[in-house]
């Protein structure tokens, strides 16, 4: 089982519900019911969503009187925007790398072809 934030955070984001949920929260903070409302699943659906999402660190719930309001969270983005960065990074490092050798490996190739002799 999954227990590192990024991990946790990518495993929240891997349904399409649970972002179509933060989308909603990203505009403004809603109850249970009123985050149900607008998707074709059940309360009790919901709450286990918004819980996968609180357990990610993704929302924030607090209690209004009898109320329970979700609002989203950003910090567990931004570790996962930084750790795709990192990887942009080393695989641009490595396409570089390969473009590098394919032009060497071009010009060696146009060398030695019998063809351009």
């Amino acid at each position: 089982m999954a227990t590192d934030q990024l991990s946790l955070t990518f495993a929240a984001l891997a349904d399409p519900t649970r972002r179509a949920i933060l989308t909603l929260l990203a505009e403004d903070e809603a109850t249970v019911n009123e985050v149900a409302a607008q998707f074709p699943i059940s309360v009790p659906a919901v709450s286990r969503h918004l819980k996968v999402l609180e357990r990610a660190g993704l929302i924030v719930r607090s209690r209004e009187a009898q109320w329970r309001r979700s609002r989203l969270q950003a910090e567990p983005f931004d570790d996962a925007v930084a750790w795709m960065q990192s990887r942009t990074r080393t695989w641009q490092a490595r396409m570089d790398r390969l473009e590098a050798h394919l032009r060497r490996q071009g010009a060696h190739d146009e060398r030695t072809d019998p063809d351009n002799i």
